[in-house]
C-alpha cells in the first residue's frame, strides 16, 4: 500500500474517504460501548487498575533483575533466549533461526512488535513465505496494506470490502456474504497452511518471570495453530512485557481483556513454557524468544517517557480518541497509531519535522488517560513533544508566529473581548439562518473542509455586555 508522504497529506486523504469513516464506526463504537457495559459490571475496576500501574512501575524499576530471572526459568524450560537491541537485529535473529529450520513458509500470529521491527519485510526480502493467521491480519496482508489497528489490524475495511477481497482471494470463497461465512472461506484457505508451515512466529501478550512462560491471548485460536504445528516456535517480544508472577499475569490479563475487546475473557489465553518434552503429543521441537529492546531502554532512562513503558497494548486510547476515530490509523503514518503512536512513534524515528506533527494530531481532552487500564498520562506526554519540538525549531514558522499573537491577545484581557466579539459576529452571519458554516476564509478553511462548523449561539454582543458591565459598576 502506498503511504502519503506527510501527515497532513495522509489526513486529507483519510477524511476523503466515506467508507473509512464507516469502518471506524462500526468497530470503535461497539468496542467503548461493550468496554463501559464490562467495566461497569466489576466494582473494584478502579482498584485493579491502580494495582496494574504498580505492578508495571515496580516491573519496569527492576527491569535488569526480572529480564534476568526470566531467562533463567525459559533456558530451564528448553528455550533458547535471544537479545536483540535494534529492529535489524532481531529481524536478522528471526530469519537466521529460520534458515537453520529450513523453512520455506512460516505461519506468523498477530504481533506488533513484529510490526515494530519490520519483521514482514525482513521475511519476504529473505525468500520465507509468510502466513498471517490472524483473521485481520490475514485480510490486510490479501490486501496489500498495513494494519491500522493494534487489536483490530483490519477496522477500517467494511464487511463489503472484505467480501469482495475473499472472493478474488480464496480459492472456494464464501457465497453469503455474512461474517460466518467469510470466516469459514478464509478457514479454508488457511487450514493446510497452518499445517503445511515449518516455523511459527507469534507475540508474546506477557512474559512470566518465575515460570519462563509466554502468554499469547487470542480469540481465534490462530495463535495455537501457529505454535503448535511447526517443528520451530519462535517469540518475539519487547523486554517491557514482563511480569513477576502467574498471579500478577493473571491479574493484568483481566485489565487488558476488559479494556481491548470489552469481554470478561478471551477464548484462548495460553501459556508457553519450553518445546516439547517426552511423552507429549504436541509442540514445537524448538521454542526460542527474542526479547527485543529498540528503544525501551531509552524510554526507561527518560523520565519524561517512563511511564510508557506501563503500556499493555490494548488499544482503548485509540478507540476512545475523537481525533482517531476521524482519520483512523493508516493517517498516524507508523506502527502505533492514536494518542500511544504520538508518543511511541518519535522514540523510534526520532523528532523530526515528519512526526512532530502526531504530537499536535491532539486536543489534549483526557479522554485516552481516563480509559488506559494502566493510568498513562498519554496527554502530558504527549505535550511533552510538543515542546521538545518547539525547542528544536521544529514548529513552522506561521505556528510560532500565530502563537505569538495568540499570547499578546490572551495577555490583554479586554483586547481579546474585543476579538472574541467580532470573531462571534463575523461567524453569526456566516452561519445565516441555517445556524451553520459551510465554509470559512483560507486561513481556517480547514475547519470546514470536510465538515460543516456550528456558528455560534445568539446572544448579547460584546458591546451590549460592556454597558451592562458598567452600569453595574457605577451603582
Amino acid at each position: 500500500m502506498s503511504v502519503a508522504p506527510d501527515f497532513h497529506a495522509r489526513t486529507k486523504h483519510a477524511l476523503a474517504d466515506e467508507w473509512l469513516k464507516v469502518a471506524i464506526d462500526r468497530t470503535t463504537g461497539t468496542a467503548r460501548t461493550k468496554r463501559a457495559a464490562i467495566v461497569g459490571q466489576w466494582p473494584d475496576f478502579a482498584v485493579a487498575r491502580t494495582r496494574g500501574r504498580a505492578i508495571k512501575d515496580h516491573v519496569v524499576a527492576h527491569l535488569g533483575h526480572y529480564l534476568a530471572e526470566f531467562e533463567r526459568n525459559a533456558k530451564l524450560s528448553g528455550a533458547t533466549v535471544h537479545y536483540a537491541s535494534t529492529a535489524d537485529e532481531a529481524c536478522r535473529i528471526v530469519v537466521d533461526i529460520c534458515r537453520r529450520a529450513g523453512a520455506r513458509s512460516v505461519t506468523r500470529s498477530k504481533s506488533m512488535l513484529g510490526e515494530e521491527i519490520g519483521l514482514p519485510h525482513a521475511l519476504e526480502e529473505a525468500g520465507i513465505e509468510r502466513v498471517e493467521t490472524d483473521l485481520a491480519e490475514h485480510i490486510v496482508q490479501l490486501a496489500g496494506e498495513r494494519p491500522s489497528h493494534i487489536i483490530w489490524p483490519a477496522m477500517h475495511k467494511t464487511r463489503e470490502q472484505i467480501s469482495e477481497l475473499f472472493r478474488k482471494s480464496h480459492a472456494n470463497p464464501h457465497r453469503q456474504e455474512t461474517p460466518e461465512a467469510m470466516a469459514a472461506s478464509a478457514r479454508r484457505h488457511l487450514r493446510q497452511r497452518f499445517l503445511a508451515a515449518d516455523v511459527g512466529i507469534s507475540g508474546a501478550n506477557f512474559l512470566v518471570a518465575d515460570t519462563g512462560s509466554v502468554c499469547t491471548v487470542t480469540n481465534e485460536g490462530n495463535a495455537e495453530m501457529t505454535t503448535t504445528p511447526p517443528r520451530v516456535h519462535i517469540v518475539t517480544a519487547g523486554i517491557e512485557k514482563l511480569v513477576p508472577t502467574m498471579g500478577h499475569a493473571a491479574m493484568m490479563l483481566r485489565l487488558l481483556v476488559r479494556s481491548a475487546t470489552g469481554a470478561a475473557l478471551t477464548q484462548y489465553t495460553t501459556f508457553h513454557t519450553g518445546p516439547k518434552r517426552a511423552g507429549d503429543l504436541d509442540g514445537p521441537e524448538e521454542f526460542h524468544i527474542v526479547l527485543v529492546d529498540n528503544g525501551r531502554t531509552r524510554m526507561l532512562a527518560a523520565p519524561d517517557l517512563r511511564e510508557m513503558l506501563r503500556c499493555i497494548r490494548c488499544g482503548a486510547c485509540m478507540n476512545h480518541c475523537p481525533v482517531f476515530n476521524q482519520i483512523g490509523g493508516h493517517a498516524y503514518g507508523g506502527t502505533y497509531p492514536g494518542p500511544m503512536g504520538a508518543v511511541l512513534t518519535p522514540v523510534f524515528d526520532g523528532i523530526t519535522e515528519k512526526t512532530r506533527d502526531l504530537a499536535h494530531a491532539c486536543t489534549l481532552n483526557g479522554r485516552c488517560r481516563e480509559v488506559c487500564p494502566v493510568d498513562i498520562p498519554l496527554p502530558t506526554l504527549i505535550k511533552g513533544w510538543r515542546e521538545k519540538s518547539w525547542r528544536e525549531g521544529l514548529e513552522p514558522t506561521s505556528l510560532r508566529f500565530g502563537l505569538s499573537g495568540w499570547r499578546w491577545a490572551a495577555t490583554h484581557p479586554r483586547a481579546y473581548r474585543w476579538l472574541a466579539a467580532l470573531g462571534a459576529l463575523a461567524l453569526r452571519r456566516m452561519g445565516g439562518a441555517r445556524g451553520r458554516i459551510a465554509r470559512l476564509p483560507s486561513l481556517a478553511g480547514a475547519w470546514t473542509a470536510y465538515r460543516d462548523m456550528p456558528a455560534p449561539p445568539p446572544g448579547p454582543t460584546f458591546l451590549q455586555a460592556e454597558a451592562a458591565r458598567q452600569k453595574v459598576l457605577e451603582r
